[in-house]
């Protein structure tokens, strides 16, 4: 048997000896500190900032990402049976106010098909818990029905559409959406070209980043292709955009503790909604669900490929790419995005193709007539002045104003089509080899009569290349505020004085010098054509100035100061001639407020443009309302509303008629250095200005650049159901009429060639018959003055540099000026026998 045996091995074991020298020598000794100091000192450094972060992102997703955004909002548009609408129109509306078909939409969702629509508003809805149907037969809504006890309704109001955000003191717009309400296609659009692992790293791409510092390294650049999706979204939420590798650090962090905190799938989510796509108009675009409505008007769901795809492409260079300003960039871009997606498989060499090779189409809409940049800023201005304690800019509200989107579409449709006009005009006017001066400005200010609500609002041509609001902007109103003078003449009919003034009366328009605090005032009329002997009806149709001046002169400067401060007119309108014909500014905001005077019996109507605020539990902050006072007695307003209708019949804005204006309307133009048109009719009052902001001379009257925009924006907005059926201006009790003579304002005979119906205060119609065909004697007003009150420096002279200037238009004397305390010269002054004269010349 074979013994075994232990056979010894020899092993020889490492030696630490070096290693433990170096270490316990003095140099590796603080080698050895320097760097157990170092690692210490970052691991600080990095748990410090960390928690930082961490303690930063997790207040913001506790308050969620979104919540300190207070939203503007449109008036909400009511749908009432027999409206011309169908399904499509109404889902239209509802997805431009955050619907989708999706149940978990906080705004609220819908369902549709050819024949009706549900409507269920959500819990962020303003007008919850109200869900209905809207039926349709043909192009007629036949039906609506309430869901909550199941009754027939006349009408139901639709969500308000959103009109901007007020985020982070920017002008912004976005359409929140979830993850699920996303389509895949542009979930793989997005990542393929931003960040094909997206899904699978933890918040990096090794091999971007080395890629990055590569080309960094070569072109002496900052990378700007590193970032995941994660990393930017890190940026967007709590950096700036400083692309330097400081920010890296900070990025990092956030990005890890993101990674940690929230799944992928809400990481995309929150990015979706968050991700700055480019410019329209005024507003910057915040997100894909904004962005789908805002270039292709639909719905994220709704989106195809290449739609998708074009999104995606808008994330690396907004501006550059934008499809409304650079369509072949945009395509270029877009068809890079679909090459990637069919790279990493998620669509076929056949999608990619038919894709690749269709044109890019974008929603042409005109996103900014209907955002109304000049409203907002209006509203935002408002809420800083009104509302400081309130911190709008970083804290959730809602704002729910009075605009009409659809009037504000035909506002900005009108201003650039009838500017286009007003261009052509100012350019036939040029004279040879004369170089363009700037380019005419326009404002529209359009107003609910009965409540004051600004349902239109104008302040420029272009937004984007001036922000300055000239509905707001003080300008002189010429001969849009002489109605206030001529209400002022037929308040005499109330005052039982000796002198009453009807539309009748005659007035003689000869060449004129009015003197005030001793001082002549000439002026003259804008075509320096006199017409002599005409009616105070006639005198308005044709917007003639001495006639103008000599009814100021008669009740009392200081009456049509009143007049105009009754309604609304600021307190810098002095008592002096030149007041009656326009020469003291006001705004064109003004303007259209006062005018409520007329179209609203005589009450005026604080204009407004905050209907409510609520805060982010939907209480109520503010709830807007009418405020009325009684300017003018009813029976002077329907008189005003008789003669304004003259001027549209017979005078100075008789044009509108050839312009679609087959509606009863009244209004008058107006001529300074601007043009003006204020007009309305009982259920609208729109004003319009046309001028330079350098307040140079336009030389064209309003009935020729003001009026078109005018006209324009009211056979328009007369189209829509809520402003279509106008009726006539009613008479109130304490109006009576007569036949009269409009040569002589008497009562007409049968000889009388020319007989029209006039309206007057009761007590007040004429009691001679006419004394040219055959009645007796004739009554024309005299010009001896009222008794003139002290003017407002207490009849001291003025001297002529603090004078305002006369009315632009009206031709003077080298020596005629404006002072206080007028009187007719008595050198141009006649008597009765003259006045007897001049009728049967």
């Amino acid at each position: 048997m074979r013994k075994w045996g232990i056979v010894p091995v020899k092993v020889q074991a490492p030696r630490f000896n070096g290693f433990i020298s170096l270490v316990m020598h003095p140099v590796g000794k603080t080698i050895l500190a320097v760097l157990v100091f170092t690692i210490t000192a970052c691991l600080a450094v990095f748990a410090f900032y960390y928690f930082k972060y961490s303690r930063l992102i997790e207040e913001k997703l506790a308050a969620g990402p979104f919540a300190n955004t207070s939203m503007l909002f449109a008036s909400p548009r009511v749908v009432t049976l027999g409206d011309v609408a169908n399904f499509q129109d109404i889902v239209s509306d509802l997805r431009r106010a955050g619907y989708t078909e999706s149940q978990n939409n906080r705004i609220g969702h819908f369902t549709s098909k050819p024949e009706e629509v549900a409507i269920y508003p959500g819990p962020d809805s303003r007008f919850q818990p109200d869900a209905g149907v809207i039926k349709f037969a043909g192009t007629k809504v036949s039906k609506i029905i309430s869901l909550g006890d199941n009754t027939d309704r006349t009408e139901y109001t639709l969500e308000p559409e959103l009109i901007s955000n007020l985020f982070d003191k920017h002008r912004e717009k976005r359409r929140i959406v979830r993850y699920e309400d996303i389509p895949p296609l542009l979930v793989h659009a997005v990542v393929a070209v931003e960040d094909k692992r997206f899904f699978e790293h933890r918040g990096f791409d090794p091999r971007r980043i080395l890629k990055a510092v590569y080309v960094d390294m070569r072109e002496h650049r900052y990378a700007q292709g590193a970032s995941t999706l994660s990393q930017q979204l890190a940026r967007q939420f709590w950096l700036d955009n400083d692309k330097t590798w400081r920010r890296k650090i900070p990025e990092l962090l956030i990005t890890l503790h993101l990674e940690q905190k929230l799944s992928k799938e809400k990481i995309f989510e929150y990015y979706a909604n968050q991700v700055p796509l480019g410019q329209r108009g005024s507003f910057g675009i915040r997100g894909f669900g904004e962005a789908a409505q805002v270039f292709f008007g639909k719905d994220l769901s709704r989106l195809t490929l290449p739609e998708a795809a074009t999104i995606a492409g808008l994330i690396q260079l907004p501006s550059f790419t934008n499809p409304f300003r650079w369509p072949d960039r945009a395509k270029q871009r877009r068809n890079i995005v679909l090459r990637a997606m069919r790279d990493n498989k998620y669509i076929t060499d056949e999608q990619y193709e038919t894709a690749a090779a269709s044109p890019m189409s974008v929603s042409r809409h005109g996103t900014e007539s209907t955002d109304a940049p000049y409203f907002v800023d209006l509203v935002n201005d408002t809420l800083v002045d009104k509302f400081s304690q309130h911190d709008f800019q970083s804290s959730t509200y809602r704002i729910y104003t009075t605009i009409d989107l659809q009037l504000q579409h035909d506002a900005s449709e009108a201003v650039r089509i009838g500017m286009e006009e007003v261009d052509k005009a100012l350019k036939a006017h040029r004279k040879k080899n004369q170089p363009p001066g700037p380019e005419a400005q326009c404002a529209l200010i359009a107003l609910d009569p009965q409540t004051g609500e600004v349902l239109a609002l104008i302040g420029g041509r272009n937004y984007g290349a001036s922000q300055l609001d000239r509905a707001q902007a003080k300008r002189q109103p010429g001969s849009s505020f002489k109605p206030f003078v001529y209400a002022t003449a037929l308040n005499t009919g109330l005052l039982g004085g000796s002198t009453i003034l009807t539309a009748a009366t005659i007035i003689n328009d000869e060449p004129t010098t009015f003197w005030f605090d001793g001082k002549p005032y000439t002026p003259g009329n804008f075509h320096g054509e006199l017409l002599g002997l005409v009616s105070m009806r006639q005198a308005i149709a044709h917007s003639l100035n001495i006639p103008t001046v000599k009814l100021a002169e008669q009740t009392g400067y200081r009456a049509v100061v009143e007049t105009a401060r009754r309604a609304g007119m600021n307190l810098n309108i002095h008592p002096t001639p030149a007041v009656a014909l326009g020469a003291y500014e006001v705004t064109p905001l003004e303007i259209a407020g006062a005018y409520t005077v007329f179209a609203n019996r005589g009450m005026f109507t604080e204009p407004y443009f905050i209907s409510s605020i609520r805060g982010k539990n939907g209480e109520s902050i503010f709830e807007g309302k009418s405020e009325h006072k009684q300017a003018l007695d009813p029976r002077v307003a329907f008189l005003m509303d008789s003669l304004l209708e003259e001027v549209l019949r017979s005078g100075t804005g008789a044009g509108v008629h050839a312009r679609g204006i087959n509606f009863p309307a009244a209004g008058k133009t107006g001529t300074s250095r601007d043009g003006w048109f204020a007009g309305f009719t009982s259920r609208l009052i729109c004003v319009v200005w046309v001028g330079f902001d350098d307040n140079r001379e336009l030389n064209l009257e309003g009935a020729k650049s003001a009026l078109p925009v005018w006209a324009e924006f009211m056979r328009r907005a007369h189209e829509h159901r809520k402003y279509r059926n106008v009726t006539d201006f009613t008479a109130p009790a304490g109006i009576g009429s007569a036949q009269i003579d409009p040569t002589t304002g008497q009562l007409a005979t049968t000889a009388c060639p020319t007989v029209r119906t006039e309206y007057f205060i009761e007590g007040t119609q004429p009691v001679e018959t006419c004394s040219l065909h055959g009645g007796g004697g004739a009554r024309v007003a005299g010009w001896e003055p009222m008794q003139q009150e002290p003017g407002e420096d207490g009849g001291k002279p003025v001297l002529q540099a603090n004078l305002p200037p006369a009315h632009p238009n009206a031709p003077q004397s080298p020596s005629a000026v404006q002072s206080p305390n007028a009187q007719t010269d008595p050198q141009k002054k006649k008597g009765i026998f003259g006045k007897l004269k001049d009728i049967f010349k």
